[in-house]
């Protein structure tokens, strides 16, 4: 008695599964073909059309999805939920070896006693029968699922044969302790008119966590099947090939759902995301490894706006490179503290006209994220502490102070525009130091003289206080020279003096691209960042340097024949001598 597939069939070929999309005749061919859509799209060999011709439309959007088989090819037998789960604990059981010392029974130790506790059928807590072809509840002579594995606290059902969610509900209708549903990689049809689904809140009611990532659902699927969880509080839809998510009912999602997974789907804006603003308890946003670039298609857009008890964002692996990007994040996520936004284009290269050292790129794109969002906690995955954010905010607010430096004083208004919190930074720690060159005829003489502020500092605290000294010195004079100058305006022995150069600019001495690992503690971590202290930095803070995660660099002048102009930067130079 032989099988007759059907368009919508799930079958499975050596392990391979796929979905039949057509069957019927392929031009320039004999006999009768089924045209199916594997699971695994780089598997196939085209995306339903042949030799010009379409004859199915597949729902992944790959070009290498779809296959011709011929309806001969013998298909793995499917096989019902019990007899999974049977299959794989129960047979534990079988391969367990009592073993014996003087005719007593010895104890199982290791993974032998773990085998054999799993094999417990009725015990069981954990249950995963991913990939094990399954495609009813039941078989002929199946012993009812309450009885075989009633205490099932999470369940992975992804990767099998099932076409109905309605196969999935009578099987969690006998699972009264269920908690967690994993259905990814499934292929369900006619979701928004399945009878299995009508009334089937009573047999999910207790499930908190829902996966359906892999399962090319539409969003309004995805979001028909969620509100069907009336306790609802995870949900991941990741890699759905989702664009835009349009406004869809979201029942008791809006006063449930606490964290939403839709990482590496197609979103190119925020926007894109826009309607998920009804789920007012949403505290945790997943969008890593989409596509995005901006927070609107169209700049003249209003920004859409989250609710403030969203406090965690993921943007990481995306396409962000803007700083008004950044800049906009605290009008669309009021209430956000803790973000991850590594590995985006920004990070890469985060200021062109001044980042030149590859070490620091990423420490520099670390200080400007945070000196941008003053209410951030976290940021990938690490705790921002007072020290750390008081040295991202000098630290941003001194490379502000460096792009007005490279405009006219005329454009100061245009490059301050592009720093919202440039008058806030100001109250904390005064104006930046604005060192603009003018333009100087090289031929004068004026573009030949550096002028050196010199601090003559003492040995010891019982010594005269710091004498300062200004005066012009050629760029061409070599050091030997500049320590014979600086003898003369202190009076001491030249060759017994340091010239340090104050370059006025910080260097890093600990990293800040350290990303803790890669999980889901995001929301520990962002506890820690919340309860993190709070005390006020003062206007007149400074950085301190054994704490902090940046010193001001200094460069010693050696002695040398090199001349002065090779050695520091610009017409205007801070010098501190020291008696050696």
């Amino acid at each position: 008695m032989g099988f007759t597939p059907k368009v919508g069939d799930r079958l499975s070929y050596d392990g391979a599964v796929c979905t039949v999309r057509y069957i019927g005749e392929v031009s320039g061919t004999s006999g009768t073909w089924l045209g199916v859509e594997w699971d695994d799209p780089g598997r196939g060999k085209h995306d339903g059309s042949h030799k010009g011709v379409r004859y199915f439309t597949c729902r992944s959007k790959s070009p290498t999805a779809a296959s011709f088989v011929r309806p001969t090819r013998p298909a793995e037998k499917p096989q019902s939920f019990v007899k999974a789960v049977t299959e794989k604990y129960a047979s534990e059981l079988e391969k367990t070896t009592v073993i014996k010392f003087s005719n007593k029974v010895a104890e199982e130790v290791g993974f032998d006693k773990i085998h054999r506790k799993q094999a417990q059928l009725a015990e069981l807590k954990v249950v995963i029968v991913d990939g094990a072809r399954i495609a009813s509840a039941y078989s002929e002579g199946d012993n009812p699922i309450s009885q075989t594995c009633p205490k099932v606290v999470e369940l992975d059902l992804s990767r099998n044969l099932f076409q109905r969610v309605g196969t999935v509900v009578a099987i969690c209708s006998e699972l009264p302790v269920l908690r967690s549903l994993r259905l990814n990689g499934n292929r369900f049809e006619g979701i928004l008119t399945d009878e299995g689904l009508e009334n089937a809140q009573s047999s999910l009611k207790e499930v908190k966590d829902l996966a359906l990532e892999e399962t090319l659902m539409s969003w309004e699927e995805i979001c028909y099947i969620a509100t069907k969880f009336q306790s609802l509080s995870t949900l991941s839809a990741s890699a759905n090939q989702l664009c835009y998510l349009p406004e869809t009912p979201l029942g008791t999602l809006t006063s449930t759902l606490v964290s939403l997974e839709l990482e590496f789907n197609n979103f190119s804006t925020i926007a894109d995301v826009a309607s998920l603003a009804g789920l007012t308890t949403l505290r945790h946003l997943h969008l890593k490894g989409n596509i995005i670039s901006t927070i609107t298609q169209d700049p003249s857009q209003d920004l859409p706006v989250f609710p403030t008890n969203l406090k965690y964002l993921d943007v990481s692996y995306n396409q962000v490179s803007s700083w008004a990007f950044v800049d906009a994040l605290p009008t669309c996520f009021p209430g956000l503290t803790s973000l991850r936004i590594s590995h985006n284009p920004i990070y890469d290269n985060p200021d062109p006209e001044f980042s030149t050292q590859s070490k620091t790129i990423t420490e520099e794109a670390y200080m400007f994220t945070v000196g941008r969002l003053a209410n951030l906690k976290t940021l990938n995955f690490g705790t921002i502490s007072n020290t750390d954010r008081q040295d991202a905010e000098m630290f941003y607010l001194a490379r502000i102070g460096k792009h007005l430096a490279a405009v006219p004083e005329g454009k100061e208004a245009e490059v301050i525009k592009q720093h919202r919190r440039y008058a806030e930074l100001c109250e904390l720690y005064g104006p930046p130091v604005v060192n603009r060159r003018k333009e100087i005829n090289p031929a004068f003489l004026e573009a030949r003289l550096v002028t050196v502020h010199f601090t003559f500092h003492p040995v010891s605290e019982g010594d005269a206080e710091i004498v300062e000294r200004t005066t012009k010195i050629p760029k061409s004079f070599d050091i030997y020279a500049v320590k014979g100058i600086a003898g003369k305006l202190f009076g001491a022995r030249p060759l017994g003096l340091r010239l340090i150069w104050e370059t006025g600019e910080w260097d890093p001495v600990a990293g800040f691209d350290d990303e803790v690992e890669d999980s889901s503690d995001e929301e520990e971590e962002e506890k820690k960042g919340e309860a993190g202290d709070t005390e006020d930095l003062g206007e007149s803070s400074q950085p301190d340097g054994k704490m902090g995660k940046w010193v001001k660099r200094e460069v010693e002048l050696q002695d040398g024949p090199r001349q002065l102009g090779f050695c520091v930067d610009g017409l205007e130079a801070r010098i501190r001598v020291e008696l050696r």
